[in-house]
Parts: C-alpha cells; sequence; structure tokens
C-alpha cells in the first residue's frame, strides 16, 4: 500500500488533533489548578532544588515546558525572579515536560491509553456541555484533551503505517543513526512546530510502526531537546539582559546534556541498557527522554552557577535600574499562564495602591507645610499612577478575554473599579495640593478652628485609608474590621456635615472669607471622596 496525498493529510490532521488535545489537556489542568500554580510559585527560593521541584509540578500541569519556560522570562524580565531561581525552574520544566511522552507510550498488555480515547472524549464533552459548575467544566476539558491527544496520536500512527512500504523513507530513517544528522533533524523540526512534546510524540509514532528503533531516535531525541530552546530564545527579543540569559541558560543546559549522552550512546550500550528495560519501543523512547532530563539536571544542577557565568559572558553588561514609569510585576509572556497573570496584576495594583497613599499623605502634609521639594514628589507620583492606571487598566482587558477559574474572573472585574479608585484618590490628593499652592499664592491662611478640623478630618481619612489597604492586601473578609471600615465612613461623613455647618456659621460671623470658605470646604469635599473612594477598595476583593 502507497504512501499517497491521503496519508498525508491524515498525518496532517493527526497531528493537529494531538496538538490541540495537549493544549486544551493543559488548558484545563491550568483552570483546575490556578490557585495552585499561584502557590507553587510564591514558594520559589534561592534552594535551587526547590525551584527545580516547581518547574517540574507547573510543567506537568500545563503540560509544555516552552510555556514554562516562557512565563520564567517573563517573570526574569519583570524582575519578579533573580536568574539563579530561573535556572532551576527551566530544569525542572525539561523534567516535567516527560509526562507526556509517558502517557502515550504507557502499556499494559494489548491495552493502551489510546484505547480510552473516544471514552474519554465523550465524558469530557458531555462534563463541558452539559454541566453548570465551572470546576466541573474544567475537569471536562482536560479528559476530553486527553482523549483528543490520543486520537490525534492513533492518527498519526495510522497515517504512518504506508510508510513501512517506502523503501526512500526507511533508508532517511537509518540515516539518522548518525548523531550530528540525527541531532539537526531532531532540533530542526521541534524549532518548526514550537513543541518538544508534539516532536517525541511523532517519533513514538514512527516506533509504534516499526519504522525507527531506539538506535536511530535516540539522537533525534537529543536535538529535539536542544530545539524546544528555540520558542525560549524568540520569546527573550526585546527583554532585558537577565531574561536574555535566562533564555541561554535554557539553551546551555540542554546542549551541556546533550554532549553529556552523545558519547555514551556511542562508546557504551547505553541504548541496550535502555532497550532491556523494555520491548515496547515507544516506551523505551520515552524513558529515554525522562532519563537524559533526570542525569542532566543531577549533573548540571551543583554546576547552576557556572551556567550563570556563561551566560553573563555571552550576554555581558547590565541591566537599566527599574523605572518608576514602567510595569514592576507584569509582563506580555506571562498572559500565557492566566491564573498567574491574575496573581501578577494584583500586585501592581498593590504598588499603585501604596503610591495612592503615599500621594495622599504628601498632599495633606504640603496643603500644610508648603515646599518645592514635597511639590515635585507629588507631582511626579500623580504622574505615576496615570501610567499605572493606564498600563494596568489595558493589562486587565487582556486578562479577561481569556479562559480564568470563576474566582479570578471575578477578580478581575473588581480590580477595573478599584484601580479607578486609587487613581480618583491621586486626584484628589492633586486638588488638595492646587488648594494649597492657591492659598500660598493668594497669601490666604485658615482661622485656628479651620486649621484643626481639616487636621481631624484627615487624620480620619487616612485612618481608614490604611483600614481599606489592608483589607485590600489580604482580600480576606474580616469582620470586624470591615465594622471598623464602616464605623469610620460614618464619622467622615458626620463630621463633613458638622464642620461644613461650623464654617457656614463662620462665614455669616464674617470670621473667615468667602475664598478662605471656597478653599476649605472644597478640601472638605476632597477629603469625603477620599474616604468614599477608600471603603470601595475596602471591599472590592474581600471575598475573593
Amino acid at each position: 500500500m502507497a504512501f499517497g496525498f491521503g496519508d498525508i493529510l491524515m498525518l496532517i490532521g493527526g497531528l493537529g488533533l494531538f496538538l490541540y488535545g495537549m493544549k486544551m489537556m493543559g488548558e484545563g489542568l491550568e483552570l483546575v489548578a490556578g490557585s495552585r500554580l499561584k502557590k507553587l510559585l510564591a514558594v520559589l527560593t534561592s534552594n535551587r532544588l526547590l525551584a527545580v521541584l516547581v518547574g517540574i509540578a507547573v510543567t506537568a500541569v500545563i503540560q509544555s515546558s516552552s510555556a514554562t519556560t516562557v512565563m520564567i522570562i517573563g517573570f526574569v524580565n519583570a524582575g519578579l525572579m533573580n536568574l539563579a531561581q530561573a535556572v532551576g525552574v527551566i530544569m525542572g520544566a525539561n523534567i516535567g515536560t516527560t509526562v507526556t511522552s509517558q502517557l502515550i507510550a504507557f502499556k499494559v498488555g494489548d491495552f493502551t491509553l489510546t484505547d480510552l480515547a473516544p471514552i474519554a472524549v465523550g465524558i469530557g464533552v458531555g462534563l463541558i456541555m452539559f454541566c453548570k459548575k465551572p470546576t466541573i467544566k474544567h475537569v471536562g476539558q482536560v479528559v476530553a484533551g486527553f482523549g483528543i491527544l490520543f486520537m490525534g496520536m492513533d492518527t498519526m500512527s495510522t497515517a504512518m503505517e504506508p510508510l513501512q512500504q517506502v523503501p526512500e523513507f526507511v533508508n532517511l530513517l537509518t540515516q539518522f543513526q548518525n548523531p550530528f544528522i540525527g541531532i539537526l533533524v531532531g532540533a530542526l523540526f521541534t524549532a518548526i512546530i514550537q513543541s518538544s512534546s508534539a516532536s517525541v510524540g511523532i517519533l513514538q509514532a514512527l516506533a509504534m510502526q516499526g519504522l525507527i528503533g531506539l538506535d536511530g531516535a535516540i539522537f533525534v531525541l537529543f536535538g529535539q531537546n536542544i530545539g524546544t530552546c528555540v520558542t525560549a530564545l524568540l520569546s527573550s527579543i526585546g527583554t532585558n539582559k537577565t531574561a536574555k540569559r535566562a533564555a541561554i541558560v535554557h539553551l546551555l543546559f540542554n546542549v551541556a546534556g546533550t554532549i553529556i549522552f552523545v558519547p555514551l550512546a556511542m562508546f557504551l550500550p547505553f541504548v541496550d541498557w535502555m532497550q532491556a528495560i523494555t520491548g515496547n519501543i515507544p516506551q523505551q523512547i520515552a524513558n529515554t527522554h525522562i532519563i537524559f532530563n533526570l542525569v542532566s539536571t543531577a549533573v548540571l544542577l551543583p554546576a547552576a552557577p557556572l551556567l550563570v557565568k556563561a551566560a553573563n559572558f555571552l550576554i555581558p553588561g547590565k541591566d537599566k535600574a527599574f523605572e518608576p514609569m514602567q510595569l514592576q510585576y507584569l509582563d506580555e509572556r506571562i498572559l500565557a499562564t492566566p491564573p498567574i497573570a491574575v496573581a501578577q496584576v494584583i500586585k501592581e495594583s498593590e504598588r499603585m495602591a501604596v503610591l495612592a497613599r503615599q500621594e495622599f499623605h504628601d498632599s495633606i502634609e504640603y496643603f500644610f507645610k508648603p515646599n518645592s521639594e514635597l511639590l515635585e514628589k507629588v507631582t511626579a507620583n500623580k504622574q505615576v499612577l496615570d501610567y499605572l492606571n493606564k498600563e494596568i487598566t489595558s493589562y486587565l482587558i487582556k486578562i479577561s478575554a481569556l479562559e480564568l477559574p470563576a474566582s479570578d474572573s471575578k477578580a478581575v472585574g473588581a480590580l477595573f473599579h478599584t484601580i479607578n479608585d486609587f487613581q480618583r484618590i491621586g486626584d484628589h490628593a492633586e486638588n488638595i495640593v492646587e488648594a494649597g499652592q492657591a492659598m500660598q499664592e493668594g497669601k490666604l491662611s485658615l482661622s485656628e478652628n479651620a486649621v484643626n478640623e481639616m487636621k481631624e478630618m484627615s487624620l480620619r481619612v487616612e485612618v481608614l485609608l490604611d483600614e481599606a489597604l489592608h483589607m485590600f492586601r489580604t482580600r480576606v473578609y474580616d469582620e470586624e474590621l470591615a465594622a471598623a471600615i464602616n464605623r469610620s465612613e460614618e464619622e467622615v461623613d458626620q463630621c463633613t456635615e458638622e464642620f461644613r455647618n461650623n464654617h457656614i456659621r463662620r462665614l455669616t460671623k464674617h470670621k473667615c472669607t468667602p475664598e478662605q470658605g471656597v478653599v476649605f470646604l472644597d478640601i472638605l469635599g476632597d477629603l469625603e471622596r477620599v474616604a468614599d473612594h477608600a471603603t470601595n477598595i475596602a471591599f472590592s476583593l474581600s471575598n475573593q
């Protein structure tokens, strides 16, 4: 039976199903394990072994070492992770990506996971279509993706069957026993399809049809580990030097691993050892894949500082110092992992919260004690607040277009309002500063009573703002704190009414001028509005 155009179409269709199933399963796992992913990344420390474990776990969830590495480059570029931490996670990602090849190779007697594929697709689609609970839908996505992945694998394998009768193709595969050719083909093919899991899967599909043995597949496998670095290298374009170094470390790690294993495969009976474990060739490929990454990690993890030095040598120079007018926690690459992107946008919003709080405090200080240095600081902070409001809103729009767990979707919706509250606090602070300037230019001053009332009012608002920001940062509903915030707001409203009436009486008794009265009442209104925005912030994420 000749290999014809129909078989080519079937092969392409099978590859498409395989890639889509892997993506669907990974996204489903990501949605199910969203909060756990955040916790995993939160435990990152300078402990390299812990970083490796995190890399394994994250990649096992999102089913792509390339996606993990791209995300890590985003973290490094955003300054959330140093290069030493990134090295461990990248090594762990290489181990985590071997899960797919192990699933494909799984076989007990005549039973393989492919036999479950139609059932998995049926159950998964049923859960997606007929269950209302988001978590169950996401589980359905995992199950359906699992089934589609194996249906694609089976389709590819069937499409390749006629290739056994094509002598030219069989002869071509024998050339892969040449280390240089095998590594080059594996690297190029993986670089083209941007997925080492998919390229290893195709290699296993060839093995299922008896078209290639481990002696021919092993060097291709080594090359595939190098080819997967292309995604990270492309992703590092436009990043800072440290992020570029992270991509280079990924490449150096896999090249070093290949240098270690090529002599083993050429001069030692390494292939025989792998074949002695099991006669199942797809399993031999999967076992070689995981041993390659485990041994490479075990050997190179202690040498991580040398990899970092090599990356520093290849990418010399220092990164520019962090500028206030730039995002500190956000990077476009992190959007590939939505639950992580949500956690990071909350961090950036917390940064905006700190700035808004400082802006308000400085504006009050400036009103009572004007000076040029404080004015410059307030003006600069206001520009940063405006910048963050614009950029975070843009990022939130991108996140909201992604599929998110219900809790994250709710958090994103709340953040749209919250960052606007921060922005408005900055606007009211600016009004207070302008009032201080007007007072200074007009050589005006408030009465002693008015000054005391203004100080009392601003102090109450600052206390309320601190309580609100604490609630925002913890995102835990504390009944006692919530009650305190509500009391504080009521007290601010009462003071506003009382002080307004007091001031009107001063005006009628000519104890202050109309110009002074306008300034006092305007600032009173600004303080009351800051209290309102603070209360909005307090309860924005309290139920997340």
